[in-house]
Parts: C-alpha cells; sequence; structure tokens
C-alpha cells in the first residue's frame, strides 16, 4: 500500500501526492473523492514506469507507520507489479519469459500491461518460470 498526503486547498479540493511515486499527482473535490482518483493515479505512475522498464519503489514502511492514509490497490494490479519486480530482480527479460512460458510476445505484454485484464492463473504461471509463487489471504477488514 501506497502512502498518499492529502492536502487541502484553499478552494476547497484535496491535493493528493505520493512520496514514494514524485510523479503521482492529483485532487479531489473531497477526502473521499481524492482518495479514489489516487488509486488511478499510482496505478498510471506504476504503468508508466512498467512501460518505461523503469524501478517500481516498494512503498516506504516508515510512511505506513505515521498512520497516513493508503492507497489499497486492486488485487490484480498488486500481482502485475510483484511480477515485474521479480522478472526486473532476475534479469529475465520480456523475451526470456515468453521462452520459458511457450507464450507469445503479446502474450508477455499483457500480463505486465495493468489495464489489461490478465487471468491470475496467467500470473500465477508467469512467476512460476521465474521461480516465485502467488500467495492469496483474506483478512478482516479494517
Amino acid at each position: 500500500m501506497y502512502t498518499v498526503i492529502l492536502t487541502p486547498d484553499d478552494n476547497g479540493t484535496f491535493l493528493v501526492t505520493c512520496p514514494d511515486l514524485p510523479e503521482v499527482s492529483t485532487f479531489g473535490e473531497d477526502a473521499e473523492d481524492a482518495m479514489h482518483r489516487a488509486v488511478d493515479a499510482v496505478e498510471e505512475a506504476l504503468a508508466a514506469r512498467i512501460a518505461r522498464r523503469e524501478d517500481i519503489p516498494t512503498p516506504s514502511a516508515a510512511l505506513h507507520e505515521q498512520h497516513r492514509p493508503s492507497v489499497r490497490l486492486p488485487p490484480l494490479t498488486v500481482a502485475k507489479v510483484e511480477l515485474y519486480r521479480a522478472a526486473r530482480a532476475q534479469r529475465v527479460s520480456k523475451a526470456e519469459l515468453a521462452r520459458r512460458l511457450g507464450w507469445h510476445g503479446p502474450q508477455v505484454d499483457r500480463v505486465f500491461d495493468l489495464n489489461h485484464r490478465s487471468t491470475i492463473e496467467h500470473i500465477d504461471q508467469a512467476l512460476r518460470a521465474i521461480g516465485k509463487r502467488l500467495d492469496v489471504s483474506v483478512r478482516d477488514a479494517a
């Protein structure tokens, strides 16, 4: 979960920024709207970093511990980001992942595309191809 900072503006809106992702900047008519828009802005920043083949920082635990609001990303987005991080850490290219999976290039592109509704099975297959596994957990809602 990425921590965000909500800053009230002089016109009654809220500016949203994210210390871990400096490119994130959005606003909302109220705090609830700002948090909703923050999810989209963080997802877009992550998608852009994947497209540019840049590192994706892990959320700062210190910021989360300061009890600041956090963006809860959709589970599929989290799985894709973790797949991207794992592949990058192991220096597994898209071409190499395609070879390991027996997939065509566009199939691999889609598994990293945050805007594509990949199946969880495809994410799991891709993770297994790089020596990782997907674990799912359910917790009480906060």
